[in-house]
C-alpha cells in the first residue's frame, strides 16, 4: 500500500486509543477513528517502518452495535468518538483494551476487577476549554471545540451532551456578546486578532461555576457590560467569579501572561470523598468530579490500612489524592512539578485541617534524590507520558513493598510495569475507571507489591 491510496475495508478490531485494524492487499493497516465491525472507505496518510496508518473517509456499513448518537454535534466536532456506540459496549471496549495491552507487554497473574462505569454518562466534565474560531475563512465568530480532523475551524457546540446547561448558557451569552461588537478572534495563522478561549469550570457538589475569558493584548475590552450580562444569567449553579486572562503566546494553548479579576474570586470549591478542595483557574482536577470518587475510592481500597504509614504521593497535581490518603497515615509525602499546583495543595491540605501533608514542589526524577524518609506506599499518578525510567530506578532503590499506579494512558502504563516486574515486583489485582464516557480515554489503577522484601532499603 502507499501513501494517499484509497480503499475499502472491513474493520476486524479496534485498539487503543480508537484505532481499527483492517487487513487489505495482506498487510495490517491501523485506521484512525474506525470502528470493530465497520466497512470503511479510508485513505493512507503514513506508511513508515512497515506500519501502515490510514483515516476514514466515509462510513460505508456501520458497526452492527452502532447506534445514533445523542449530539447534534457528533461527527463534526472533535470531542467525542465514540458517542455512537451504546455505553456499555464502550466500557466492554475499554476493559477488553487495557487487559490485551496488560497482557501483551507480559502482565500477568493479577486480577483484573473489570471497568466501573462513570456516575454520569452524560454531562459530568467539570470544565471545558472553549475556542473562539470560525467554520469556514471570513464566516460568524464562533466559540466551542475544533472541528473534527482540523486545526483552524472552530464548532460552536451550544448543545454539547458531556457538558451540564451551565456550560451552554455560558458559551452562548459571551458569543452573542462578542458577535454584537463585532471583536476578532485571534487568528493562528497571522497571528492578529483578540479573542482566543472561554473556559468554564463548575464544581459538582457545591455548583460553584468560574467563567475565565482568554484574550491577546491586542485591544482593549471593556468587560463590565459583559458582566452585567453574566450576571443577570439564570444558571442552575452560583457564578462566583469572571477572570480575564491575556495570552500573547503563539501556540494554541491557555497560558496566562496576565490574569485579572474583573469580578469575584478566582476559585471554585469543589467536595471530593468529605474533603474540601479549591480549584483556581488553571489548576489540574480530574474533569469527573463524581468518578473521581470512584476512582480515589479505589486507591483507598487498594490501599488497604493507611494507619501509621509513609506514604509518597509522586506525581501528585493538587495534592488530592495525597490528602484523601492523609487520615490516618503517619505522613505524606507529595512531589509535583508544577509550583502553582504545589501551592494549591498545601492550601487545601490547611483548609482540610492535615498537618501531616507535606508537598515538595520540583521534577520527581530530581527530587526524589531529596527524600529521607523509607515509604510503606508509593501512589504514583504520572501524566500521560508515564513515570520517566530514571525514576522508576531511583523509586524501586527504596524497595517499597506496595505501589499504586493511577494511569490516565494504558499504553505508558504497560510499559512502566514492564519495568516494576523487571525488578521483582508483581501486579496482582487492576481496575478500570471510566472517566470520560465517548471519548477512548480510560483510567486504570494497578497494584504492584514487592514479591520479596529486599534489605538494606535507603
Amino acid at each position: 500500500m502507499k501513501k494517499n491510496q484509497t480503499f475499502e475495508a472491513l474493520i476486524e478490531d479496534t485498539v487503543f486509543p480508537n484505532k481499527g485494524i483492517a487487513v487489505v492487499e495482506g498487510e495490517r493497516v491501523w485506521i484512525h477513528g474506525a470502528l470493530k465491525g465497520q466497512k470503511v472507505l479510508a485513505k493512507v496518510f503514513k506508511k513508515r517502518h512497515g506500519k501502515v496508518e490510514a483515516r476514514v473517509i466515509e462510513v460505508l456499513h456501520p458497526s452492527p452495535t452502532e447506534q445514533a448518537a445523542q449530539c447534534p454535534h457528533f461527527g463534526i466536532c472533535g470531542g467525542c468518538s465514540l458517542q455512537n456506540l451504546p455505553y456499555q459496549d464502550q466500557l466492554d471496549m475499554k476493559a477488553e483494551q487495557v487487559n490485551r495491552l496488560l497482557r501483551e507487554a507480559g502482565i500477568s497473574g493479577y486480577d483484573f476487577q473489570g471497568i466501573l462505569p462513570s456516575p454520569s454518562e452524560f454531562a459530568y466534565r467539570n470544565k471545558m476549554e472553549f475556542t473562539f474560531g470560525d467554520m469556514e475563512r471570513g464566516g460568524d465568530l464562533t466559540l466551542g471545540l475544533h472541528q473534527k480532523g482540523r486545526f483552524y475551524e472552530v464548532v460552536t457546540t451550544d448543545s454539547c451532551q458531556i457538558t451540564e446547561e451551565d456550560f451552554t448558557l455560558a458559551l452562548t451569552t459571551v458569543l452573542n456578546y462578542f458577535l454584537q461588537r463585532q471583536v476578532p478572534f485571534f487568528h493562528k495563522r497571522t497571528h492578529i486578532g483578540v479573542l482566543r478561549h472561554l473556559v468554564v469550570r463548575k464544581a459538582a457538589k457545591t455548583g460553584e461555576l468560574l467563567l475565565n475569558l482568554v484574550t491577546t493584548s491586542q485591544g482593549e475590552l471593556d468587560l463590565a457590560p459583559l458582566l452585567t450580562e453574566l450576571r443577570s444569567v439564570p444558571f442552575k449553579g452560583r457564578l462566583v467569579g469572571l477572570l480575564h486572562t491575556i495570552n500573547d503566546s503563539l501556540g494554541d494553548v491557555v497560558q496566562s501572561d496576565e490574569t485579572r479579576i474583573i469580578w469575584g474570586q478566582d476559585y471554585i470549591t469543589e467536595e471530593i470523598l468529605g474533603l474540601r478542595f479549591r480549584i483556581s483557574a488553571f489548576s489540574f482536577f480530574q474533569t469527573n468530579s463524581l468518578g473521581a470518587e470512584r476512582l480515589y475510592s479505589t486507591v483507598r481500597e487498594f490501599a488497604e490500612s493507611r494507619n501509621d504509614k509513609v506514604i509518597f504521593d509522586l506525581y501528585c497535581g493538587t495534592g488530592t489524592i495525597a490528602q484523601i490518603m492523609a487520615p490516618g497515615a503517619k505522613k505524606v509525602i507529595g512531589i509535583e512539578i508544577v509550583e502553582e499546583a504545589v501551592a494549591a495543595a498545601r492550601q487545601n491540605a490547611d483548609l482540610n485541617q492535615l498537618d501531616n501533608c507535606e508537598f515538595i514542589a520540583g521534577d520527581v526524577l530530581q527530587q526524589i534524590d531529596t527524600l529521607r524518609e523509607q515509604p510503606d506506599l508509593v501512589i504514583l499518578d504520572p501524566p500521560r507520558s508515564g513515570v520517566h525510567p530514571k525514576a522508576i530506578e531511583k523509586l524501586v532503590a527504596f524497595q517499597p513493598s506496595h505501589i499504586i499506579y493511577v494511569s490516565c494512558k494504558p499504553t505508558s502504563l504497560a510499559r512502566d510495569l514492564q519495568v516494576f516486574t523487571a525488578h521483582g515486583y508483581t501486579v496482582d489485582k487492576v481496575r478500570c475507571i471510566d472517566m470520560f464516557p465517548h471519548t477512548p480515554h480510560v483510567e486504570t489503577v494497578a497494584n504492584i507489591r514487592l514479591e520479596v522484601a529486599g534489605e538494606g532499603a535507603r
